[in-house]
């Protein structure tokens, strides 16, 4: 058994975290590459790689199994999705903006939040491509069609896959409908006033463009769907190697078979998913001992409740990864001792841990993996995206208030 972990060995994992907050603030032209950010990922890293390999090699090859997996499911849901494309352009009235996120809240727990995302964020940034004020409506997706709607199945989100993977049964996050529902209502309440306030302030000249440039929706590149679906069985299906064979498999065959014009129509490039993969290598490496922290020193944060459970994994959710953060605080929970009710843990508690692993992971850009994917996404189209503070702003002030509530009605 390696000896316990000094505090300072999170130090690269701060360092990174701060570096994507600070960097592109305080040198935006050199941030802007992909290439230093590997660079800066490579470099933090380093220490956490030479102290594991010494101290654990098997941490570093349980973490490169996860880090390839997360790729190869984000690289081929992003491939898969780049060759559907929804042609047309709708007015980018609040109402449609609402279906829009409301739609993709439902069809993340079917394809998971990092499918919706992909196959829906390319339409609603055409539809609100006349619109001044579009910042808050991609906000609001991530909150919505990239976090909170993938709650009532396993394929919906990565923590909750696991857990099934780990013994709970594959319909138990259908249970979790209250706080699903209360806080979709809630996001999209809040979204539509707020575009309701921000529509009446766009100019009157781009009123009139998106109005006049309406052309009705169809689908190009549609078989791939077909593409998609072949995805989520392989994730619930197959193990690894066979699940990530089957995905590059997949992905390969729709960048084979999809028509150049339809990747050129949706600007497909592979710029956002190198930035992705890039970026969360550095932190998949340096958050090693801030996981190993956890796991042996988790006991001493007197987490017993559903409530202390929901926040103390959504609060680490939102920093670090919130697939193995799940896994740490279920096995937390297991060791507490309590009435074994499923997995190991009553279903309050793992409720609790479910609902904070899928929902916090919107408050930050690196709180789970479609985040930062929109924000290149978005930035590609010309919107401009708030940095990884600002957008800290907007999930403290609209989803805090919102996960106080859902303490109080349901934990």
């Amino acid at each position: 058994m390696p000896a316990a972990l000094p505090l300072y060995a999170t130090l690269p994992f701060v360092a990174m975290l701060l570096a994507i907050a600070i960097l592109p603030l305080a040198a935006p032209h050199w941030w802007e590459p992909n290439r230093n950010k590997l660079i800066v990922s490579a470099g933090l890293g380093l220490p956490v790689l030479v102290l594991y390999l010494g101290r654990q090699p098997t941490a570093l090859v349980h973490m490169a199994g996860d880090y390839v997996s997360f790729v190869v499911l984000l690289g081929g849901l992003y491939a898969i999705a780049g060759g559907i494309l929804l042609r047309g352009d709708l007015e980018a009235t609040p109402a449609v903006n609402g279906t829009f996120l409301g739609a993709g809240a439902l069809l993340a727990s079917l394809i998971g939040t990092t499918g919706a995302t992909m196959l829906l964020i390319r339409p609603l940034l055409q539809t609100n491509r006349e619109r001044r004020h579009a910042t808050h409506t991609v906000v609001f997706f991530i909150f919505l069609v990239g976090n909170v709607g993938g709650m009532l199945t396993p394929l919906g989100d990565p923590p909750l896959f696991l857990g099934y993977l780990a013994g709970v049964p594959f319909t138990w996050p259908l249970r979790l409908w209250p706080p699903w529902l209360t806080m979709v209502a809630g996001l999209l309440g809040v979204y539509l006033a707020w575009d309701w306030l921000l529509h009446r302030r766009e100019a009157p000249a781009a009123l009139r463009r998106d109005r006049a440039r309406i052309e009705p929706l169809r689908v190009d590149g549609g078989l791939n769907a077909l593409g998609l679906l072949g995805v989520v069985a392989a994730v619930a299906l197959l193990s690894a190697p066979g699940r990530e064979i089957a995905i590059v498999a997949l992905a390969a065959l729709s960048l084979r078979r999809t028509p150049a014009t339809i990747r050129r129509a949706n600007q497909f490039t592979a710029g956002p998913m190198v930035e992705v993969a890039v970026l969360f290598l550095g932190i998949f490496l340096t958050m090693i001992p801030a996981l190993e922290l956890l796991h042996q020193r988790g006991g001493e944060m007197g987490v017993r409740t559903p409530a202390q459970f929901f926040w103390a994994t959504g609060v680490l959710s939102s920093f670090l990864d919130n697939a193995p953060t799940y896994l740490a605080f279920l096995a937390l929970a297991q060791g507490l001792g309590l009435p074994a009710e499923v997995a190991g843990v009553p279903h309050a508690i793992l409720a609790g841990i479910s609902v904070g692993a899928v929902a916090m992971g919107a408050n930050t850009y690196i709180g789970n993996a479609p985040n930062f994917m929109v924000k290149a996404i978005a930035e590609a189209r010309g919107v401009r995206m708030p940095t990884f503070v600002g957008y800290m702003v907007y999930s403290g002030a609209v989803l805090l208030p919102l996960f106080a509530l859902v303490t109080r009605l349901f934990f």
